[in-house]
Order: C-alpha cells, then sequence, then structure tokens
C-alpha cells in the first residue's frame, strides 16, 4: 500500500488507477473498521487525517479526469480540517527516485520525473504563484544562481509542503490568466468573452487547449489539474 505525497501528474496510468484504489481501500479500513493493512506504517499516517485523505483522493481525480477516466467514488471525511500528515513514509525528493526505477521501461506519467532543480521549479511554479507570490520570488531569484547539476532535496520537500496549502481565490485567478496566456492564441472565439468567464472556466479552457494542442509548458504543469480542486471552495 502507497499513498504517495508528490504530484498525481507525474504517476503513469498504472500507479494513478492504483493509488486510486488503495486510498478508497484506506477509508475502507477508517470507515468500516476492517483489519486488512490496519497496522500498515501507510495507514497508522493518515488516521486521524480524513479531510486530507478527501483532498488527496480529489487531487487524484482530477488527475484522472484530465487523462479521460472518470471517478465515481467520491470521499465524504473532514476530520482534522486543513492539517495533513507530518511525517512521510519516504520523502519527497526519494519518491521521484522510487518512481525513476519503477518506471525502467515501462509508460512514464503526465509530468516527466524532473532531472534538475530548474525542470521541477518550472513545473511546479503556477501552483506556487497561486500561493505565494514572495514565495514564487524567491525561489524564481535562488534557481538562477545554483547549477543544474545541484540536488534538488530540498526544493523537492519545499514544494510538496508549498502545495498542501489552500489558495486564495485571487491566486487560483491570477496563476490561470498567466496559464491561459500560453494557449490564448489557439483560440477561436471571440477574445472578449473569455473576460466573462469565471475562474473555473477559464482553467477548463486552459486544460482543453493545453491538450489539444499538446502545448508542452501546461502539460508539464502541476496547476493543471491541482487547481481545480481548489477552486470551488
Amino acid at each position: 500500500m502507497r499513498i504517495w505525497d508528490i504530484h498525481p501528474g507525474y504517476l503513469n496510468r498504472q500507479s494513478l488507477l492504483g493509488e486510486h484504489r488503495e486510498l478508497h481501500g484506506l477509508v475502507s479500513i477508517f470507515m468500516n473498521n476492517k483489519t486488512g493493512y490496519a497496522r500498515h506504517p501507510e495507514t497508522l499516517r493518515w488516521v486521524g487525517y480524513g479531510w486530507a485523505i478527501q483532498k488527496r483522493h480529489a487531487l487524484l481525480a482530477s488527475e484522472m479526469a484530465l487523462r479521460g477516466y472518470m471517478d465515481q467514488s467520491p470521499v465524504d471525511l473532514c476530520s482534522k480540517p486543513f492539517c495533513w500528515p507530518e511525517r512521510f513514509i519516504d520523502a519527497p525528493h526519494l519518491q521521484f527516485n522510487l518512481l525513476k526505477e519503477k518506471y525502467i521501461e515501462k509508460e512514464k506519467g503526465r509530468i516527466p520525473l524532473p532531472k534538475t532543480a530548474q525542470q521541477l521549479w518550472r513545473q511546479h511554479k503556477y501552483s506556487v504563484m497561486a500561493r505565494d507570490p514572495s514565495l514564487y520570488q524567491k525561489i524564481g531569484r535562488a534557481l538562477s544562481k545554483i547549477s543544474p547539476d545541484e540536488d534538488f532535496c530540498e526544493l523537492s520537500n519545499l514544494l510538496s509542503m508549498t502545495l498542501r496549502k489552500q489558495p486564495s481565490s485571487g491566486g487560483i485567478y491570477n496563476s490561470v490568466q498567466h496559464m491561459w496566456g500560453h494557449v490564448s492564441s489557439s483560440y477561436d472565439g471571440h477574445k472578449s468573452e473569455t473576460q466573462r468567464w469565471t475562474p473555473k472556466r477559464l482553467l477548463q479552457e486552459t486544460q482543453k487547449l493545453a491538450k489539444t494542442s499538446d502545448e508542452t509548458y501546461l502539460m508539464s504543469s502541476t496547476a493543471l489539474s491541482e487547481l481545480e480542486v481548489w477552486i470551488s471552495l
């Protein structure tokens, strides 16, 4: 059993759907007092974190929808709102290493596994922008001064923790507007009507155009799926 802490976009189809099944197994243990895997370390670290389990499920479901898979099994847990497990089975940077080994000569996820800190940052930048503009600027400045050969252990952990925070509605809209800029030239409708779109509609249209035009930058972005989880809150 494994519930990953890195963004679901890094998981290939088998891992994504597999985590979805295992998360529901976790929910069954908690709600129905089932004993299977009840003492597993992965189970124990999620005990009492119902809100976080629900949110991880929403992240999985949003990524699944982006790839064309339907989720028809909502999770309704709410204990410890806005709190996540304090420990990892494997730290986020080690989870990237585990997937790298796991995916040798196998299908990869939507988002390429990062090889440099700069690549990892590009994949997360719009998610961070939605949550903390000052951190967005700080990371950008710091990475402009380091070599691509430097490890990104600390950055991996920082980004994973940052994406657990709820973004503001204004932050979401700002990020989605930046994302829309990558695909707006492919939009066939009247440009003026996009100004009346809600942030959710703008994100959905961005998702559609990113997929149809195979816009590489956005298709490698965590924000393309994860912001939808928070956009209606």
